[in-house]
């Protein structure tokens, strides 16, 4: 819409009389009003002359994002009083466009581990984000305090289950795996695979996979070998069975300790935290004790938990 406003000079002193200025601006205002109007309530702004179009839907739309954002940090502060945390775990950053090149650490290589294109077997995950990732072994405790935890403070962890354990109460992981949590191949009976045959190998882990397909829909493309052992016959399985990674740890988490891979015992980005489902029964303290301790350290240290998988 576009007011045209022309000149009413009056003859004898060149300029229209007050009360026809104002007039005229009553005019103009009114059409400029009902020009706004006439696309039924349109969200585009008259823009001055010049200028592109201002939208209102983005600006709204920010404010909104906002809000969330508000609204998700003071949820997250009451869920960290609530469950008697220092402070609020650190949000982790956005998954990174492109994953990072993964692969084998020095020293954890067996033979022909390149030219057999076995997967990668590592303990941190290459990125310059302050994240650190936790995963959970086993499947032994079914603590539902550390799932309403875990859901309240929105902490992203990867678990990888034992079928032995995880087969009387497979219910427990099915609401675990329906809250975003990813699950993984821990083998079905625990064994060291260490130096068993490949045919025995494959049918732990294979036969996990299987088990976790007829489970919970989907076979897993992580394998972590339990105690964290395994040679070139575990890694041929592994990829036979249609594993691609093998994530190791580089720092373990208890209720009451600590401990690290390397000797300077510090935190570094990337890092992965093993802990397991475990209790009073077999440690000093709750998962959510353990859970406790984990962000109470990382979160003064400054680094948030982010999800492995976003990494893969």
């Amino acid at each position: 819409m576009r007011a045209v406003v022309q000149n009413d000079k009056s003859r004898a002193g060149g300029r229209a009389p007050a009360r026809a200025r104002i007039g005229l601006a009553v005019l103009v205002l009114a059409a400029i009003a009902s020009g706004c109007a006439q696309d039924g309530g349109s969200d585009q702004v008259t823009p001055a002359g010049g200028q592109q179009p201002l939208d209102a839907p983005p600006a709204r739309a920010l404010d909104s994002y906002a809000g969330k954002l508000r609204a998700a940090h003071a949820a997250r502060a009451a869920a960290a009083h609530r469950w008697d945390l220092r402070r609020a775990p650190l949000a982790a950053p956005p998954p990174p466009p492109e994953k990072p090149r993964i692969s084998t650490r020095k020293g954890f290589e067996v033979k022909g581990h390149r030219k057999s294109d076995l997967p990668p077997v590592f303990t941190t995950i290459p990125t310059r984000d302050k994240v650190v990732f936790l995963t959970i072994d086993d499947g032994a405790e079914k603590d539902r305090a550390f799932l309403r935890m875990m859901s309240d403070l929105d902490v992203p962890y990867t678990a990888f289950l034992s079928g032995y354990l995880v087969k009387d109460d497979p219910r427990y992981f099915r609401k675990m795996q329906s809250g975003g949590v990813v699950l993984n191949n821990h083998t079905l009976h625990h064994p060291n695979l260490r130096g068993l045959s490949y045919r025995a190998q494959k049918r732990e882990i294979c036969g996990m996979q299987r088990y976790m397909e007829k489970r919970f829909g989907k076979r897993p493309a992580l394998f972590r070998p339990p105690f964290g052992s395994y040679d070139r016959t575990t890694l041929r399985a592994a990829k036979a069975c249609g594993i691609a990674y093998v994530p190791l740890w580089n720092q373990e988490v208890f209720a009451d300790h600590w401990e690290y891979r390397e000797g300077d015992r510090k935190l570094r980005p990337g890092d992965i935290v093993l802990t397991h489902f475990r209790g009073r029964d077999e440690g000093k303290g709750t998962m959510a004790d353990m859970i406790r301790r984990f962000l109470n350290k990382v979160t003064a240290e400054g680094y948030a938990v982010g999800r492995l998988e976003d990494y893969l």
